[in-house]
């Protein structure tokens, strides 16, 4: 198989079919004529014309290289749309405001999120086609869940529709529907308060233990974990998943108000750690995937 095709195969994903329901997708989005819009994956253009016609500028990145001479060749005519070779997850976002629309490879759907919503320069709005479970992650339904908890004092995730296999080609074969991410105007935690927030709920999220209570007594020590129940409004004998998300602001808050140095030291940096991990995993899972495509 030559070279440009085994790529092909390795970047493949679930094509959208019809302009009516792009252009009805996009009727009920907030996508508008001055927008910038990002679209990550274009694969054959069905998105990335209808873009076309009703925002200012499209720029579509498309990591396979045959899909991205045939989009470069077919949107050469079209003034507002840039096309690019590159892998998303290492091309530079713009520093002016933007919005993405993208029916992305499900394989990398964690990652496009985390590239979107953790740096430094997240979009407006965001439209992504991804499978059910990974929305319901984002989401937090039906129980709350660490992605959900690290990205909703940011963004406000919803599920806005949901496709029909007969939707794509080639038809998926697990359910797919469109996951909005707004950014929220006013951020619930504040800029200063981030980090610890979100190493607090790292830890508490990965500790291997069966409740939030005992998750805590690994960093609090009783006389903290008692002063801490106190202030809150719910009980910590319960797993992680089971704290709504607004039940977290106020766990946050809690948290620091009875920590001492000791406790708080303990928990920092609980997310990069996690980060590093999973980044060796997904290096691992990238090298075997290359060398099966070989």
């Amino acid at each position: 198989m030559p070279a440009a095709q085994r790529r092909s195969v390795v970047y493949a994903q679930n094509f959208l079919r019809s302009r009516h329901l792009v252009d009805h997708l996009l009727d009920q989005s907030s996508v508008a004529a001055d927008d910038l819009v990002v679209e990550i994956g274009p694969g054959r253009g069905v998105i990335t014309e209808r873009l076309a016609a009703r925002c200012r500028q499209v720029v579509a990145v498309e990591k396979d290289p045959v899909l991205a001479h045939q989009m470069g060749h077919r949107m050469g005519g079209v003034g507002n749309v840039a096309v690019f070779e590159a892998d998303f997850l290492h091309f530079p976002l713009p520093v002016t405001p933007y919005k993405v629309v993208a029916n992305i490879p499900f394989n990398v759907t964690t990652a496009i999120v985390s590239k979107l919503t953790s740096g430094s320069s997240p979009p407006v709005d965001a439209y992504l086609v991804v499978q059910r479970e990974a929305a319901d992650k984002f989401v937090g339904r039906p129980r709350e869940s660490l992605y959900a908890t690290l990205l909703k004092p940011w963004f406000e995730p919803a599920v806005v529709h949901r496709f029909r296999a007969t939707d794509f080609v080639p038809a998926p074969r697990v359910e797919v529907v469109l996951l909005r991410l707004r950014r929220r105007e006013v951020s619930l935690v504040a800029a200063t308060d981030a980090p610890r927030f979100r190493d607090l709920a790292v830890h508490v999220f990965t500790a291997w233990q069966p409740t939030v209570r005992e998750a805590l007594r690994l960093v609090l020590d009783p006389a903290a974990l008692t002063r801490l129940e106190r202030r809150l409004g719910f009980d910590l004998a319960q797993p992680p998943t089971a704290v709504m998300f607004e039940g977290w602001l106020e766990l946050a808050a809690a948290f620091q108000a009875v920590a001492d140095d000791r406790a708080r030291e303990a928990i920092t940096g609980a997310e990069a750690r996690l980060r590093r991990q999973q980044g060796g995993l997904q290096k691992s899972h990238r090298t075997r995937s290359a060398a099966r495509a070989e």
